[in-house]
């Protein structure tokens, strides 16, 4: 009987450890592409179809304003209801420019395909034209839900520009553990490559990257200190993520998506050739000391970087008094671009060069405004609330947020008067 009880409890014990089943949609055209046999818009059209736009039908699904952004051959539209947006591809045909892709909403799993058109009855010719005059043009098309795209209408019609205040400005959005977490669903994996690869298009201009350190004293990115269900599937290892070799982590777990573990250098060398991302902030998360591996890292793609002309800004970060006692030993300490949490005297000792105090702290104005007058610069972590996010972008005077939802705050600063 005792043995029969056991049982029970350990079966018990394995199904309460089981996630959740969700049933998740990733919509896909079951039609040939219409963007078949069609030419790359160019990067002149691209830069006069950025900017603000009003929501003239779909408002109810998306809201009253949309952004437009480019992230390379993507468009990304920035919505506010439910942090909705749109991920498009993109070409031009004849007397068309052809847009197609999906939309989702940042803060559910509801999603669906859209398909949008500007042609001459809508404007073309005003996007068109080189003066500088004003511009008249729309998106018209149709969306749906799931794997559907002809449910309802949608029109966006051309408002206006990026302000002087947003263009001249830089101000970061970045994306939380590389571009998003798991529980947001967002088609890649927290702290993966493919993660990285969707910031921009989230919204994006920087990321946040969780660092630990391997048995074998190589940095990779990984957020919590054991393996787990929540970031990996099921797999033959347990315990602390950090008791395993690299070579032990690639072999033997996979991340929630099927993802590879990847190592610091290997994400930071993604970030430099394959993204045109400015910032990266490392989430010093080791038990251990691994600042020197992180900073000879670090050093070595920052001067990569140089080299080829890229701006491309990597601080270490300093979460707790720990991290930062290792970076006041590491030889010249002073020279490693750092990015301290903790309070202001411990930002001035070791030199940071950017301050991040939590958002419930509040706007901070007196002590950011004394920070921008020595050269440095604060970004409050980690912001996700919408009404919060307007507050902060509006009254603050942040020079950036860290966020699980980038598509809410592009959303907002992009519109900024």
């Amino acid at each position: 009987m005792r043995t029969f009880v056991v049982l029970i409890s350990i079966i018990c014990l394995l199904l309460a450890s089981c996630e959740p089943i969700y049933d998740l949609v990733q919509p896909e055209f079951s039609s040939e592409s219409f963007l078949k046999n069609t030419d790359s818009i160019s990067y002149k059209i691209k830069q006069r179809i950025e900017g603000v736009y009003r929501v003239v039908k779909g408002s109810g699904h998306f809201g009253d304003i949309v952004i437009a952004r480019w992230s390379g051959e993507t468009l990304s539209l920035f919505g506010r209801n439910h942090g909705a947006y749109f991920i498009l591809k993109s070409g031009s045909k004849d007397t068309l420019l052809l847009f197609e892709g999906k939309w989702r909403y940042a803060v559910s799993t509801e999603t669906g395909l859209v398909r949008f058109a500007i042609n001459k009855r809508t404007g073309l010719d005003s996007l068109l034209n080189d003066t500088s005059g004003t511009k008249s043009f729309s998106f018209v098309g149709t969306f749906g839900s799931d794997n559907d795209w002809q449910t309802d209408e949608i029109q966006l019609s051309y408002i206006r520009p990026f302000s002087e205040t947003v263009r001249n400005k830089d101000y970061y959005i970045l994306a939380h553990r590389g571009g998003g977490r798991n529980s947001d669903f967002v088609g890649a994996s927290e702290n993966s490559l493919e993660i990285i690869s969707l910031a921009e298009q989230l919204g994006a201009n920087g990321i946040e990257i969780d660092v630990m350190l391997s048995k074998d004293n190589i940095p990779f990115l990984y957020h919590d200190s054991n393996i787990n269900l929540r970031e990996t599937k099921k797999g033959l290892l347990l315990g602390p993520v950090e008791n395993y070799t690299i070579a032990q982590l690639k072999s033997f777990v996979e991340l929630k998506n099927g993802e590879k573990i990847p190592t610091l250098r290997e994400a930071l060398e993604h970030v430099l050739y394959k993204t045109n991302l400015k910032f990266v902030w490392l989430d010093m998360k080791s038990e251990r000391n691994s600042m020197p591996q992180v900073i000879e890292i670090q050093k070595d793609i920052l001067e990569r970087a140089s080299m080829i002309g890229r701006s491309l800004e990597i601080l270490v970060g300093l979460p707790t008094d720990f991290m930062l006692n290792n970076l006041l030993a590491y030889p010249n300490y002073q020279n490693v671009p750092s990015l301290c949490e903790l309070s202001i005297d411990q930002f001035h000792s070791v030199g940071s060069k950017v301050w991040a105090p939590r958002w419930t702290m509040g706007t901070l104005i007196p002590d950011v405004r004394a920070l921008h007058g020595e050269g440095k610069r604060a970004f409050v972590w980690t912001l996700d609330q919408t009404l919060f996010i307007q507050q902060f972008i509006n009254e603050s005077e942040f020079d950036g947020i860290l966020t699980n939802y980038p598509t809410i705050v592009a959303s907002f600063y992009y519109a900024k008067e």
